[in-house]
């Protein structure tokens, strides 16, 4: 297929080179590669032009970018390298390298990239950006380790963007992360001095990897070497600490933070409070909550779902409500999760009053209540013998057509038929539809009529 595609190409460029004249279809388009290399068509190459049988370097450039066939293009470039007087252009170059690094032709690419520095074309830093990024993609760590000496083997003084892209694809892999090191503490004898991206890399590299030491020993040098930490700095050792369940010594790291005149975001506050909340020290993650408007960032649901999460897995649900009150005083109402969090808690304590009051918070604001809300708050009436208000709750919940879970019906069913007459009147009155569930616990309520029936048979 491609000597038969490049039989026909080949013979239209042989009729083109005796016209003097290359013919390109107006289909033909430039592609942001070419666009952006543009500015470096030399006059010299323009000259070239008026005296090579097959046209201008940039003519010749628009047919091999417009190949989707990698090998076909690179037909049409050697063919067009044999022709007298006539000199590829950087731009043609580096769309075919791009075209070699995409289909993963890397042979080809590295044979091309030879031939480039051999016929001393002037090279830009973007070259190298794409060639980092495509070894990235292709999953080479050691290409693109070496690109950062290719880059000195053409002259090119790496920048530190090059060099934090190639320490991302080393620390990905784990097996890379002793030579990103290398290649982070060798850079300044190339000129190529590490920011604070860089050491950021690094250090959580080396925290994903329980190095917490090393990345402590990073974090300190910055201020050494007088690069200045951001946020992210922090955060991610006190993410490392907090895995650590070393609390005390993130909420330090806090503090720091704060003396040193930043302001925690968001994420860095829900780090914290979740390990606060995780090791029971339940006082300072409601303080931690408290003082972050204060500190310039304001509390999101997370934040208190978080600290209302940890207050009711304690057996607190009572200070969880207290969070509940907070948060709408601060313009920040309560979602699915709080409300479902919260009743499960209280149900849990016995505080069905309570449950009852914010089940029906929930249904005035217009959230459909949870299955397992719904589940909770009728197993905790029924266990105490409260079948009305157990019904109650599940008719509104048939209301907000949120169809209790098989597990509900299986609670109260059996409540009803003991309960009187007038009460399982009530509950008839439900419409039942498919969704509701009530087929699934059909067969449970069968054992139990049998069962009800049996012992009434023995009765007599």
């Amino acid at each position: 297929m491609h000597n038969r595609a490049f039989t026909v190409l080949s013979k239209n460029l042989r009729i083109i080179a005796s016209n003097a004249k290359l013919s390109l279809s107006s289909g033909s388009s430039y592609s942001p590669v070419q666009k952006q290399q543009t500015a470096f068509h030399s006059s010299s190459n323009n000259n070239n032009s008026s005296s090579s049988p097959i046209g201008s370097p940039t003519r010749v450039q628009k047919l091999i970018a417009s190949q989707s066939d990698p090998l076909l293009a690179k037909e049409i470039f050697d063919y067009a390298s044999l022709q007298p007087n006539f000199r590829h252009n950087y731009s043609t170059y580096l769309i075919l390298i791009l075209k070699f690094g995409r289909s993963k032709h890397f042979s080809l690419l590295d044979d091309l990239l030879r031939r480039l520095k051999s016929e001393s074309q002037p090279i830009t830093p973007t070259l190298f950006s794409y060639l980092i990024k495509i070894y990235g993609e292709a999953n080479l760590p050691d290409k693109a380790l070496n690109t950062f000496y290719t880059m000195l083997q053409f002259n090119i003084k790496p920048l530190t963007k090059h060099l934090n892209r190639i320490l991302q694809i080393l620390v990905s892999h784990r097996n890379y992360l002793r030579p990103a090191f290398d290649l982070f503490k060798d850079a300044h004898k190339h000129d190529v001095f590490p920011d604070t991206k860089s050491y950021n890399i690094l250090m959580r590299a080396f925290c994903l990897n329980g190095d917490i030491s090393i990345a402590y020993t990073l974090f300190n040098k910055m201020f050494k070497r007088d690069v200045v930490p951001d946020i992210e700095s922090y955060r991610i050792l006190m993410q490392a600490l907090c895995r650590k369940s070393q609390v005390n010594g993130a909420v330090d790291l806090l503090e720091d933070m704060l003396n040193k005149g930043f302001v925690p975001d968001s994420l860095t506050y829900t780090t914290l409070l979740n390990s606060l909340c995780r090791k029971k020290k339940l006082r300072e993650a409601y303080k931690l909550l408290c003082r972050m408007k204060v500190k310039g960032c304001n509390p999101d649901i997370v934040h208190y779902n978080t600290v209302i999460l940890g207050f009711c897995r304690e057996g607190r649900a009572h200070d969880a409500c207290k969070v509940i009150d907070d948060m709408q005083a601060n313009g920040c109402l309560p979602n699915l999760v709080s409300y479902r969090t919260l009743v499960n808690g209280l149900c849990h304590l016995g505080m069905l009053d309570e449950a009852t009051k914010y089940v029906e918070e929930m249904l005035s604001k217009g959230f459909s209540p949870h299955f397992a809300v719904i589940h909770a708050l009728v197993k905790g009436l029924c266990n105490v013998g409260r079948i009305e208000e157990a019904c109650r709750i599940l008719t509104k919940s048939l209301e907000h057509r949120e169809a209790p879970h098989k597990d509900t019906w299986m609670i109260i069913i059996p409540q009803i038929c003991d309960a009187d007459d007038s009460v399982l009147e009530e509950v008839l009155k439900i419409e039942i539809k498919g969704d509701t569930r009530i087929v699934d616990a059909g067969i449970g309520l069968e054992d139990y009529l049998i069962r009800k029936i049996r012992a009434k048979t023995r009765k007599f």
